[in-house]
């Protein structure tokens, strides 16, 4: 754009020194015709650097999800193609069910065992209450007989050894009682055990079910979100595990957003809903409308790693540390794809100084047609 300024200007002294000569060339007026430029120029570039800022570092970037299975197992199936459009809920791949269906129905079997054991212990409890009942009942009976056969014997109407067998009777039963009693209280602490209304063994084996169903469903592994598996190498026989340092396969989600960086003393009118432009090297000789969402105040070099030594803060040159801009597209350029690591450059149109982000606009446009250029031997 300057090139153009200059050869326009150019053109105009030309034509009044040279075509018309409607002012004389001397020393004059050539020192102010070469020096208006310049000045010029350089005041134009240096207020629009302000006003409308422009970065050569804008990247496309999307997010990226390791997929690593919930479960160890052989992958029976594959059914997707990398790098080819995949829908949220589709398939990925599934793992051989077999170990973890056999798991879950001998967990059945466990539970349908317990659950007897429960019914068991509760039939339990009504037999050593019942026979606590009975005692009750017999002690009863035996205590009138004590008491009868001592006023005989208080009397000398009765035989001595009757009171001693009634006695002793009652004593027996009293024994008999507190083995009921012991009985019925161990067979209530069993099933007063309880988690959410469950026994305690049989809620533990449900539990364990419910694990081994949900390892189960974890044998057939779906897409995250609408997006493409990148260089998809798993196949039928792999053996997949859940460790993080070995995903199985890399989902690239259609979901993205534009970075632009700037220098720091770029964005001190730059606030977000400010209208932005991108010209992207993917998409040669087309502009992006978009809006700012954020500045990102913050980068790596704001933040000192916690450690036990001192900073190093000199030898060598501290590189730039610039601060990101996030740029949504507006809605009618939703639909153009941008592809992961796409690069190009963007301007962003402060409402300042209006009249003169014409020219921005105008570099960004030439900028964008300069990227059909591939200028390689």
């Amino acid at each position: 754009m300057e090139l153009l300024l200059l050869a326009f200007y150019a053109f105009i002294a030309w034509l009044i020194f040279g075509k018309f000569r409607w002012l004389p060339w001397n020393i004059v007026t050539g020192s102010i015709t070469i020096v208006l430029p310049i000045i010029g120029l350089t005041v134009l570039i240096l207020t629009l650097n302000i006003v409308a800022p422009a970065s050569e570092d804008v990247r496309v970037i999307r997010y990226v999800v390791q997929i690593v299975p919930q479960v160890r197992g052989r992958v029976i199936d594959v059914p997707i193609a990398g790098n080819k459009p995949i829908k949220k809920g589709d398939v990925l791949f599934r793992i051989d069910p077999t170990p973890f269906n056999l798991q879950v129905k001998a967990l059945e079997a466990q539970l349908v065992n317990a659950q007897g054991s429960a019914r068991k212990l509760n039939e339990d409890l009504s037999a050593a209450t019942a026979k606590s009942d009975a005692v009750r009942a017999q002690i009863d009976l035996a205590k009138r007989r004590v008491v009868e056969n001592r006023q005989l014997v208080e009397h000398g109407a009765g035989d001595r050894f009757a009171l001693e067998q009634a006695e002793t009777n009652l004593k027996s039963f009293q024994a008999d009682l507190a083995a009921a009693r012991a009985q019925e209280a161990q067979v209530r602490a069993v099933l007063g055990a309880t988690v959410d209304n469950d026994q305690a063994e049989v809620a533990q084996i449900r539990a364990q079910l419910e694990s081994a169903k949900w390892d189960l469903l974890q044998t057939t592994v779906i897409a995250p979100a609408n997006g493409v598996a990148i260089n998809l190498q798993l196949r039928p026989g792999s053996i997949v595990t859940p460790l993080l340092q070995n995903p199985a396969m890399s989902f690239v989600e259609d979901d993205y957003q534009v970075i632009a960086l700037f220098d720091q003393n770029e964005l001190r009118m730059v606030v977000p809903g400010d209208e932005a432009e991108i010209a992207l090297k993917t998409i040669p000789g087309k502009v992006l409308k978009a809006r700012v969402v954020s500045v990102v105040w913050a980068q790596g070099q704001g933040q000192l790693t916690p450690s036990g030594t001192l900073p190093i803060t000199g030898n060598e040159p501290t590189p730039a540390a610039r601060f990101a801009v996030r740029l949504q597209l507006d809605e009618k350029e939703r639909d153009v794809f941008l592809a992961a690591g796409a690069r190009g450059h963007a301007a962003v149109y402060t409402d300042h100084l209006v009249e003169i982000q014409i020219l921005r606009k105008v570099i960004i446009r030439v900028g964008a047609y300069i990227n059909y250029l591939v200028l390689k031997v």
